[in-house]
């Protein structure tokens, strides 16, 4: 029996027949949200592979159930592409990743994102999906893996521009208070759905880090950023509340990119730890500490008080190797003195594809990661 201690945070590696249609997806802007009436078979594949990867998830005793997120090409902008009001295109650039040797890697380019009408969540494809995974779940728990709100505001309000005069939205205020009424109909029709567990992804926080220079973040006056980061902050709460109000447990993670084994930021969680992790009401935190880029483990006594649980990323879905046992063990024997045990569960620092490409390892060597995890947690929480 495997340990419900080790936890996914969500993504799997998708079979080739997948990753076929979604290649064809990333450089066509002439196509439509989710994509099934331009590609012959795409749906059925997508169907079929999301069935056996809850299978394979059974047989390998996960404890809680997602879709793989074979129904995304990206963790994130899938969710707004399926909002309705939002517009997707092919960018002039990708994201500026950190290659392996210091460049920069630039990642696909259908990132843009254009509001053309007032936001709604309402009948958003996901809650489709769901439904398929909740059925092939049976008696088992599911999740759901959602881009988190402050997150999204961010990349549409700031990235893409998407606030003015001329705009749908003409202030931050009016784009703000339309993107949390968005999520909240998408969390409504969630439940109904039979919804329990929302994890809100995240990849921003790392950047309030001044140490950590971004171009668009006001790092060189200190009271912007904190007053930035309270408005971030604010957003994710608002929505927290939401969730709560209609009954919903509602997860967080964190981590500072995840494209093809290469990551985007650096900046610790003790530089941001008051803030994001004291101040934020998730009622689990999945956070990152695969590599010295997340600094200390002291960034945990900001939840040490809370009643929350946490995830530590020790592991890496990045790299094709088993993981160092020794340093892991010796970082939750670490991180126990800080949170009772009873309150820590292990992972991967991210999923194994945050989006389709998917990282640098094979699926058998994703499984034989994933079996090391499990077993690293039976042995400490035995």
């Amino acid at each position: 029996m495997t340990s419900s201690r080790f936890q996914l945070v969500g993504s799997l590696l998708r079979p080739s027949d997948l990753v076929k249609y979604k290649r064809e997806i990333e450089v066509r802007d002439d196509i439509s949200y989710p994509f099934y009436q331009d590609f012959a078979g795409y749906q059925e594949t997508e169907l079929a592979d999301i069935k056996a990867v809850i299978a394979e998830q059974k047989e390998h005793g996960i404890p809680y159930l997602t879709d793989g997120e074979f129904s995304k090409s990206m963790w994130h902008l899938d969710f707004a592409w399926g909002l309705h009001g939002i517009e997707r295109y092919i960018a002039e650039h990708g994201y500026p990743f950190k290659d392996h040797d210091g460049n920069i890697y630039e990642t696909r380019k259908d990132i843009g994102l254009r509001i053309v009408d007032k936001l709604s969540g309402k009948n958003h494809h996901f809650i489709d999906i769901y439904k398929i995974v909740k059925a092939e779940a049976g008696d088992a728990a599911t999740k759901l893996t959602v881009w988190g709100p402050a997150h999204a505001f961010t990349e549409i309000a700031v990235f893409n521009g998407q606030v003015g005069p001329d705009q749908v939205y003409q202030t931050r205020e009016e784009l703000k208070e339309g993107l949390i009424q968005a999520y909240k109909e998408f969390l409504t029709d969630y439940k109904v759905a039979g919804g329990e567990i929302v994890q809100f992804d995240d990849c921003l926080w790392e950047l309030f880090d001044p140490a950590n220079p971004v171009p668009f973040l006001p790092q060189d006056d200190p009271e912007a950023l904190a007053a930035l980061a309270d408005e971030f902050v604010a957003i994710n709460n608002a929505v927290i509340a939401i969730g709560h109000d209609l009954g919903l447990t509602v997860w967080t993670h964190n981590c500072r990119g995840n494209y093809e084994s290469r990551h985007a930021a650096g900046g610790t969680y003790e530089a941001i730890a008051e803030k994001f992790l004291r101040d934020q009401q998730y009622d689990r935190f999945f956070l990152e500490w695969d590599d010295e880029r997340a600094g200390d483990l002291k960034a945990l006594e900001s939840l040490r008080d809370k009643d929350v649980e946490v995830v530590l990323g020790l592991l890496s879905s990045k790299t094709t190797d088993l993981d160092d046992e020794e340093r892991v063990f010796r970082l939750l024997e670490e991180a126990s003195k800080i949170i009772p045990k009873e309150r820590l569960y292990l992972s991967h620092q991210c999923g194994f594809a945050s989006c389709d490409s998917g990282n640098e390892l094979a699926i058998p060597e994703q499984w034989a990661k994933i079996k090391q995890g499990q077993e690293i947690a039976e042995k400490f929480w035995a």
